[in-house]
């Protein structure tokens, strides 16, 4: 081997053989040094709807969401149901004031009839009269407009007077009753026709009645 062979077979730069390189780029052609290094900036993740995250609304601005199928099925659920509701009311309201009609009608005949009774009979009873017997207006015992008393005691009744002893004794109805010895007031001296005539000691002056009418044997007529 020559010395030129030796000199050629020396390792060149770069290759195999000789000294290695650093590890890493090294200085760019013309002696330019590299850009630093800037990591990248982290970007946040653009929201959802998810569940669990609010999102926040403006008036005017924020549209609200469409109801789903099954939302607008229920809702017109909720509204035939709330229809049949109202008029099953309506029907068994109209059903209670046909019930009441009828009875207010069947009631209204009869109260009708019952008032029928009721009047005829308010107007066929007769009314209830206190008689007083009197001398000269002043209430006297009820013996001496007895009829009875009076002839057995020489007395005698006549138009509707009662004679004893020279006295003339009658009955006065109505009017305010008072003591003897009392001046009578109100009232009259004509027997009321058709009334229940007693004194305060019981006896009985008139039956009065619907159709029934009649004087008694101890007093006037």
């Amino acid at each position: 081997m020559t010395e030129n062979d030796n000199a050629g077979s020396a390792a060149t730069p770069g290759q195999g053989g000789g000294p290695s390189e650093p590890n890493g780029p090294g200085p760019q052609a013309g002696g330019a040094s590299p850009p630093p290094y800037v990591p990248p900036t982290p970007q946040e993740p653009p929201a959802t709807g998810g569940r669990g995250q609010i999102r926040s609304q403006e008036a005017g601005r924020t549209k609200p969401r469409p109801p789903t199928l099954a939302e607008q099925r229920a809702r017109a659920a909720a509204i035939e149901q709330q229809r049949e509701q109202q008029l099953a009311v309506e029907a068994e309201e109209a059903r209670r004031r046909k019930v009441r009609k009828r009875l207010f009608v069947g009631g209204g005949v009869a109260v009708g009839v019952v008032g029928v009774v009721a009047i005829w009979y308010a107007v066929s009873s007769p009314d209830d009269v206190e008689a007083q017997c009197t001398r000269d207006d002043v209430v006297v015992d009820d013996q001496y407009c007895d009829e009875s008393y009076a002839s057995s005691h020489g007395g005698y009744s006549s138009g509707g007077f009662i004679y004893i002893g020279g006295s003339s004794y009658r009955y006065h109805y109505g009017g305010s009753s008072v003591p003897v010895g009392s001046k009578v007031t109100g009232g009259t001296y004509t027997m009321p026709k058709g009334a229940n005539i007693s004194t305060k000691s019981g006896t009985v002056v008139q039956r009065g009645g619907f159709g029934v009418s009649g004087g008694s044997k101890s007093g006037g007529s």
